[in-house]
């Protein structure tokens, strides 16, 4: 057992929570949302609460929350229990008399539902809100029906906007059934944001009026706190770095195929047309092309069309000299091809299973290859390296690079931490990242408001 001595953002989050029935911790990534958390419930449980549901990530419920329970001297005494699919569903009893009931995001709709009027939980935390930032999902319009028979509630994220403004509402409207940002999404709309882009009466994008940013963050600042990351104890020093390699005659395939939007590929016996039939699909294919290889028309094969980023990787692990290296990809075949490759020179290994982050975090491993989908969100793997690369970037999405990033640079890391980029010049690479810059800065905005 180990004895929980909070830093002092810590014992901030703890105060912040005890002394408010609803509440969102948006802490860095890494900084101990999960122990300070159970500081809290340990202490409700005493007087205040009898039941607590968890809701979170599959992985994280069934891996995280048992393993930091069971780890510190505090909360060893909590009983818990993990929902499972069949027990959400009905078809078998959940454990009774337990403090803490764990439950995944996917099965908390089938929860609710078999539970329906005799909801037992006083206590509802759900660690990564933002997941919940779709009012259109199922699981949040299960969730906002039972709220108002939820004592105490609080949202746990470091990535509370991560594709700006507009994802707020739904992760504040389960802490206060819309008392600040409005009882609707319309409303929240009208009042705050504006249609950036739309067709007809079709709003495909929405952008922020001016001052309307500044308005949330003081409407919400008494329920939501946040730190810097720099204000996080002992984390060591980390670096991002941009390795740009040429694709040299592939470029110009690149640029007719993204012009033209068809590809013709011929290889061996096998001639094939690949064709985009949106911008959507092109961005993929153009993500894809970037990569070196690319999925057949049918998707049951892949064509090659260079090894320029296989190259870099390689001159990377070489660099790392006998580190440990944690390798971000995107599509299934980059895994392969990967595995494929350096398989004979190092030990690889794809993150699937808890002993695959055991045996990453004691150093049996050579290369961890981890798709940023099912490594985000609580996953503490900092203790088998510091180095990552970011074989392709994740489509887009400013959430699953953050939290992917956070795999390894979080509270307890002991080494500087680097962040390689493998970009191919001149295509969707670069574009790509500088979006999620872009992105990031607007989140940062928003949680340096609401620091307290």
């Amino acid at each position: 057992m180990t004895v929980f001595r909070p830093h002092s953002y810590q014992a901030k989050a703890i105060e912040w929570a005890l002394d408010r029935p609803t509440c969102g911790l948006f802490l860095p990534m890494g900084a101990g949302k999960t122990v300070s958390t159970l500081s809290v419930i340990s202490e409700l449980l005493m007087f205040d609460v009898k039941k607590v549901l968890i809701i979170g990530p599959k992985r994280v419920v069934e891996s995280t929350w048992p393993d930091e329970i069971q780890k510190w001297d505090h909360t060893r005494f909590l009983t818990w229990a993990l929902i499972t699919a069949p027990m959400a569903k009905g078809r078998e009893p959940i454990p009774s008399g337990k403090d803490i009931y764990l439950v995944s995001k996917d099965n908390v709709t089938d929860l609710i539902e078999r539970l329906d009027q005799r909801w037992p939980f006083e206590l509802v935390v759900i660690d990564e809100l933002s997941t919940f930032k779709s009012p259109k999902a199922k699981r949040f319009k299960a969730l906002r029906r039972v709220m108002p028979a939820t004592k105490r509630f609080i949202g746990l994220t470091g990535t509370p906007a991560p594709k700006g403004i507009p994802d707020l509402w739904a992760q504040i409207y389960l802490m206060d059934q819309g008392e600040r940002l409005g009882k609707t999404q319309r409303i929240f709309q009208a009042r705050y944001l504006y249609p950036a882009r739309m067709n007809g009466h079709v709003v495909y994008d929405w952008g922020v009026k001016d001052g309307a940013q500044e308005q949330i963050y003081d409407t919400v600042g008494d329920i939501c706190m946040s730190i810097k990351q720099s204000e996080c104890a002992d984390l060591p020093p980390v670096a991002y770095i941009d390795r740009l390699i040429d694709l040299g005659v592939a470029l110009q395939k690149y640029k007719t195929f993204k012009r033209e939007k068809i590809l013709e590929v011929c290889q061996g016996q096998m001639d094939d047309a690949i064709m985009a039939a949106n911008a959507g699909v092109l961005t993929l294919f153009l993500s894809e092309f970037a990569s070196g290889q690319i999925y057949t028309s049918d998707h049951k094969d892949v064509h090659t069309l260079h090894d320029m980023k296989l190259l870099e990787l390689e001159d990377l692990m070489t660099s790392a000299n006998g580190q440990p290296v944690m390798v971000f990809y995107y599509f299934k075949h980059e895994a392969d091809r990967i595995r494929n490759h350096f398989e004979k020179q190092y030990s690889v290994r794809a993150l699937d299973t808890h002993q695959d982050i055991e045996d990453w975090n004691v150093g049996k491993i050579d290369m961890l290859l981890v798709h940023p989908a099912s490594a985000g969100h609580g996953l503490n793997l900092q203790k088998g390296g510091h180095i990552g690369v970011w074989y392709s970037l994740p489509n887009w999405n400013l959430e699953l690079y953050q939290q992917a990033n956070a795999r390894i640079y979080r509270q307890g890391q002991q080494d500087p931490v680097v962040i390689y980029h493998i970009l191919a010049k001149g295509t969707i690479d670069e574009d790509m990242l500088r979006a999620l810059q872009s992105k990031e800065v607007t989140q940062r905005t928003l949680l340096d408001a609401l620091r307290r």
